[in-house]
Order: C-alpha cells, then sequence, then structure tokens
C-alpha cells in the first residue's frame, strides 16, 4: 500500500501516525472539515451534513479511521454524551457508505478503538479481547463504534481495531493533564490499573497493522506491562523533576469536580497485549521506568 487516508489526523494521535507513515515513505492524506487549513495533503468531509469527497477515497490504499470526539475535555451533560457516541458512530457509518459505493476500494481499514470496550472498572483480573463489554456509558460507546467498524469488514477490506489504552505522551492526552500540578499524586486509592502505550509505540502498531496483511480482527494497544495509577505518576514524576507524594487525590473530591467521567480516572483496567505480541509486533518500550525516559527525553 502506498497512499493512507487519515481521519482525525491533526490530533496527537494522528499526527504522530502521519509523520511514522511517511517516514516509511508512504502517502498520507487526511479527511478534513476545512482540507485548506493545513499543509497537510487533505480531503473535505463533513460528519455532520454526511458528505465525503468521493477522490477520496478512490485514492486510499488504506485508511486509518481515528476521528472522534475527546472522552475527557468537558464534563458529561447529555449533549456532550450524544457528541461522544455520534462523532464515532456517524463517522463510521459515513465512511462505511462511501466505501461501499467506490469502485476503487481500498484494501485495508485500520480503525482506533479503546480500552474502555471492558467497563470503567475491571480490578485485578487481566482482560484480553474475547472479554465481554462493560456496561457503562464509555464501553456502550464502544460496542456501538465497534459495530458500525465491523460493518466496513462486509466490504471484503481488511478490518482492523486497535482498543487503545493510556498513551504516553509529555505534550498531550492524560499525562501532560497528570503531571500540571507542581506536585505529583496518585488519584483516589492509586491502585487502580492503568494500561499504558507510549504514544511512539502506538505509532509504530498502526504501521504494523498497514503493512502486515496477516493482522486482522480486533487487538489491544497497550503495552505488556500495565501499572497502578501510583506507580505510573510516580515514574512519570520522576523523570519529569516533579516532587511525588503518596497519598491520592480524594475519590470524592474528583467525583464533585468532574460527576460520572471521574470513573475513568478511578476506575481501571489490566489489559493483554499479547495477541499483538503474537501476531509479531514488537514494542520498543515495554517497561514503565524505560517508557517514561523515552518520553521525556
Amino acid at each position: 500500500m502506498k497512499n493512507i487516508l487519515i481521519t482525525g489526523g491533526s490530533g496527537l494521535v494522528g499526527k504522530k501516525i502521519t509523520q511514522k507513515l511517511e517516514s516509511e515513505g508512504l502517502s498520507v492524506a487526511w479527511l478534513s472539515r476545512d482540507p485548506k487549513k493545513y499543509t497537510q495533503k487533505s480531503f473535505a468531509w463533513d460528519i455532520d451534513k454526511n458528505t465525503i469527497d468521493k477522490v477520496a477515497i478512490e485514492w486510499a490504499d488504506g485508511i486509518i479511521h481515528l476521528a472522534g470526539e475527546g472522552v475527557a475535555e468537558k464534563r458529561w451533560t447529555e449533549e456532550r454524551k450524544k457528541a461522544i457516541l455520534e462523532s464515532r458512530t456517524q463517522s463510521s457509518a459515513l465512511l462505511y457508505e462511501a466505501i461501499k459505493n467506490a469502485k476503487n476500494k481500498p484494501k485495508a481499514f485500520i480503525s482506533a478503538s479503546a480500552v474502555g470496550y471492558y467497563g470503567f472498572d475491571t480490578g485485578d483480573k487481566t482482560v484480553a479481547e474475547n472479554e465481554k463489554p462493560g456496561t457503562d456509558f464509555l464501553a456502550q460507546v464502544v460496542v456501538a463504534w465497534e459495530n458500525e467498524v465491523k460493518k466496513i469488514a462486509d466490504l471484503g477490506l481488511r478490518t482492523v481495531l486497535l482498543r487503545i489504552g493510556i498513551v504516553l505522551d509529555k505534550d498531550g492526552g492524560a499525562l501532560k493533564e497528570m503531571m500540571k500540578p507542581p506536585i505529583a499524586a496518585p488519584l483516589g486509592s492509586g491502585k487502580q490499573w492503568m494500561s499504558w502505550i507510549v504514544i511512539d509505540d502506538l505509532a509504530q502498531m498502526f504501521y504494523f497493522a498497514v503493512k502486515n496483511e496477516k493482522v486482522s480482527g480486533i487487538y489491544n494497544a497497550v503495552g505488556p506491562h500495565p501499572a497502578t495509577n501510583a506507580e505510573l505518576t510516580k515514574a512519570a514524576a520522576k523523570n519529569a523533576g516533579k516532587p511525588f507524594i503518596g497519598f491520592g487525590v480524594p475519590g470524592f473530591g474528583l467525583k464533585l469536580i468532574l460527576g460520572e467521567m471521574a470513573m475513568m480516572v478511578l476506575g481501571g483496567n489490566k489489559v493483554s497485549s499479547k495477541k499483538i505480541q503474537s501476531a509479531g509486533f514488537e514494542f520498543k518500550y515495554p517497561e514503565l521506568d524505560e517508557a517514561m525516559k523515552g518520553v521525556y527525553g
């Protein structure tokens, strides 16, 4: 494959994947509401208007689908919940229709998903891809999202779903937020599991899924060694040059501030990476200490 079309390409993960693919000699274009806004080659689409540039699909040998409203950016009102769900399901449905109607269909469709599939809190149990989904809001969002993506497999495309965990990058995402206070501290008990992956490894995993024709289906996009919230926070603080205190930010306080969204950080998942490793993927940063050293340079 030579030409890769990315939705959500201007985001933190999308930019890193774009850099990786281009460094490997692939041509990358984004789908955007405002293609003229970026220097990156882009095609137009509008999820709300259900429109997409047909040339984009004909151009693409493969599609990487990352688009979706951020789940941690705003408090979860009913309106916000609707936006989180529909930004994923409607964008996937729009891509399905465009691919179905295309004369020259892409060969592969690689979609983001999330470990939120398993539920807010699965305790100390290690969960794999065949685990049943959770019943909370985010789990149901991921189920609906994945169901829309699975329809694309019925069109004859090799389809891959990567259930992404906590992405480690000092310039964005959860880690940046965790290191904002002058003193780092665990959240709640600090004992909840965080299944993490360094952003460089995640970009490499998407490239691996693009180039490896034997990779198909659902894979957990997490590192091989999950850490507790306290362990991860302490390791980050050490490499960010911040003091760390062992007692956590009280859970009830987080619930007052964040509402239902607090369950994302007070709960946790211990997620297995064995399936993607069995497919041949090798992590550059498998251990937490070396991961944090890599993240903070």
